[in-house]
């Protein structure tokens, strides 16, 4: 490849700029413990010359004041090439003001950012900059949300399983904090005449259940096949994800609300967790990922990528222990709307950088993201 710029002191971060863009939901969504109609995504530009990177979070719009405030006069300056050092460099900055939630995003969106301008500087895929462990990138259809009705749930599954031949998908379940749990298991049953038997199917119940009502439940889940209990009680109780994960053949996973590399410590020194999921757009960007992936493999586990595909596809397919990405409606959805170059799920995986484009491949459509600014 000709013209690629060489690593060099006088390519400096020159600015870091957040904007803010509320996307209504297609039809009301929910879990099994929250209700949303609209998500909003944070949106980083990071510059260096006439070079922009993007990242991006999904939280509450005060994230990029955060960014504006907190963040970017600790960033601009720095050499563009030393991304954990900026990294490094936020996370010392924001001690008083509070690690964890929208300061995490807020690190997170600028991360993903640097990492962008980097790769775009050297006019190089994101994958190349990495390198790669594997091209294929597994993925996972994922949506179901407690609000559906039995035909939305029904075309939404079979969408993804016989026309695009994603042969994993997920459903929420733990409807009203689990106080509906008939109508789980139901949803379930049907969910898996759905896809067929040869679909593997998975559910999260987003920290509904009581411990002994999730052992319960699992019981019921085993019937119907299902390989995947995410969340089954809430993430912060370490010891109740590890007695549930001891009493049943399924798989269980959490980790989307570590905001630091010591709390996906803590749950794989717990036993809590069959896969670890992180998610990039919290945890402090896809620097924080890269670790939190290494220290999965150290114990022997693989590492799912929560939500955000297009932000984690890159970092997916260097680490050798990833078992897939979420294909999550909702981001996706948006991430098509507001980007050109989405990937393709078709076969249930993707594949990162063989575009051939710099950066993670993505380019902001202002002109179509206009309507929906609004900060």
């Amino acid at each position: 490849m000709t013209g690629v710029n060489r690593p060099g002191p006088d390519l400096a971060i020159d600015s870091v700029e957040a904007a803010v863009y509320t996307v209504p939901t297609d039809a009301p969504e929910a879990d099994g413990t929250l209700a949303w109609d609209s998500t909003t995504l944070i949106l980083v530009r990071a510059r260096s010359a006439d070079t922009v990177g993007l990242g991006y979070t999904y939280g509450a719009a005060a994230t990029a004041r955060v960014v504006d405030q907190e963040l970017s006069h600790v960033v601009t300056g720095r050499c563009a090439w030393d991304v954990p050092a900026a990294n490094e460099a936020m996370t010392r900055a924001v001690r008083n003001a509070g690690r964890p939630g929208l300061v995490a995003g807020a690190i997170s969106a600028v991360d993903i950012a640097l990492w962008d301008l980097k790769a775009r500087l050297l006019e190089l895929p994101l994958t190349r900059l990495f390198g790669v462990s594997t091209k294929d990138v597994p993925l996972y259809g994922s949506g179901g949300f407690t609000t559906y009705d039995d035909q939305q749930q029904d075309r939404q599954l079979r969408a993804w399983v016989e026309a695009q031949g994603i042969p994993r998908v997920k459903i929420k379940i733990g409807e009203s904090w689990g106080t509906a749990e008939p109508r789980d298991l139901d949803r379930v049953a049907k969910a898996r005449r759905s896809v067929g038997g040869d679909s593997e199917l998975y559910v999260d119940a987003n920290g509904a259940y009581t411990r002994k009502q999730a052992t319960r439940v699992a019981g019921h889940l085993e019937d119907h096949g299902v390989t995947w209990f995410e969340e089954p009680v809430s993430s912060d109780d370490l010891g109740g994800l590890a007695q549930i994960r001891a009493s049943t053949a399924i798989d269980v996973a959490a980790g989307e609300y570590g905001y630091t590399l010591p709390y996906f410590w803590h749950m794989i020194d717990a036993g809590s967790v069959d896969c670890l999921q992180a998610d990039a757009t919290r945890c402090g960007g896809i620097t924080v990922w890269l670790r939190a992936a290494a220290l999965a493999e150290a114990a022997g586990l693989e590492i799912s990528g929560h939500c955000a595909p297009h932000v984690h596809a890159h970092a997916a397919a260097a680490v050798p222990n990833i078992r897939h990405l979420e294909w999550f409606h909702d981001h996706v959805r948006i991430e098509t709307l507001l980007f050109d170059g989405a990937l393709d799920p078709a076969g249930g995986i993707i594949r990162p950088g063989a575009s051939g484009a710099a950066g993670h491949g993505l380019t902001f459509r202002h002109q179509a993201a206009e309507p929906f600014r609004v900060q």
